[in-house]
């Protein structure tokens, strides 16, 4: 296991933690490819029904790492940025939901890297900002295309040009964030969450995740026929079986993800 991403494996929850606490959590080529790497191997491991996605030390993450910029070739920069999408259509493809925890700051890419998530639970006392413009770049990691999905394309150009924090408070209104916590009880808070999302019906999820993103560029008739299809295959499952059963029952489902 790399040291620039920590992995933990509990109650069907896989936790990636972004280590590099002494730059803030700032991508390196290394973490880009172990978090692609254990991507991978949580799509093929069927005891993995949820995935979170944080920071140690202070903050989820600085994005890119200032301190290596200007020092870098053309092709290096290419590379680099096709490790980083190569980890979000990982995040994308994966058929389970993905948990960003956001505490400190998520600045630049890691902004973008906790959109492509499909769930953003942050501490209330967190920041996010899109800083590209500060040293002259234009976002990465699919800024482009999730923020003005988010929260129109009007503010998300006004967010990117200015490139100042938003807080946490105002990221949960403008539907960047899902839920905040006070920092103190975050990753108790967090856990919880995972771990009550971890006892769903995970293939539903998968399937709900696949027409939800795909709906942001299909038509009306795609969506309709794909939501036909998945819920024929859906009705044939373990879980389906066992949530009519448990309804019968009137008990909780215990839901396998078969």
């Amino acid at each position: 296991m790399n040291d620039h991403l920590l992995t933990n494996k509990e109650n069907g929850v896989l936790y990636l933690t972004l280590n590099r606490p002494d730059r803030l959590n700032a991508f390196s080529p290394e973490m880009m490819s172990e978090l692609e790497e254990e991507l991978i191997k949580a799509k093929e491991n069927n005891d993995v029904k949820v995935v979170v996605l944080s920071g140690a030390g202070r903050s989820f993450s600085a994005g890119g790492d200032v301190k290596t910029m200007g020092n870098t070739t053309p092709q290096q920069i290419y590379d680099h940025i096709g490790r980083l999408n190569d980890v979000i259509r990982c995040i994308k493809s994966l058929e389970k939901p993905v948990i960003a925890a956001v505490h400190g700051f998520a600045a630049g890419a890691a902004f973008n890297l906790a959109m492509a998530c499909d769930i953003v639970l942050a501490a209330a006392s967190s920041k996010f900002a899109l800083s590209f413009t500060q040293v002259g770049l234009m976002s990465d990691g699919g800024g482009s295309y999730f923020l003005p999905k988010l929260i129109g394309i009007h503010r998300a150009k006004e967010c990117m040009f200015n490139g100042e924090p938003i807080k946490a408070e105002t990221a949960k209104e403008w539907g960047i964030v899902n839920q905040l916590f006070d920092e103190t009880e975050m990753e108790a808070s967090v856990k919880t969450y995972a771990l009550k999302t971890a006892t769903g019906p995970v293939r539903a999820f998968g399937m709900m995740k696949k027409a939800m993103d795909h709906s942001l560029n299909a038509s009306l008739d795609e969506i309709l026929e794909e939501e036909r299809i998945s819920q024929t295959l859906l009705a044939s499952s373990e879980d389906h079986q066992e949530g009519v059963n448990a309804f019968k029952e009137k008990r909780k489902p215990v839901f396998s993800g078969l």
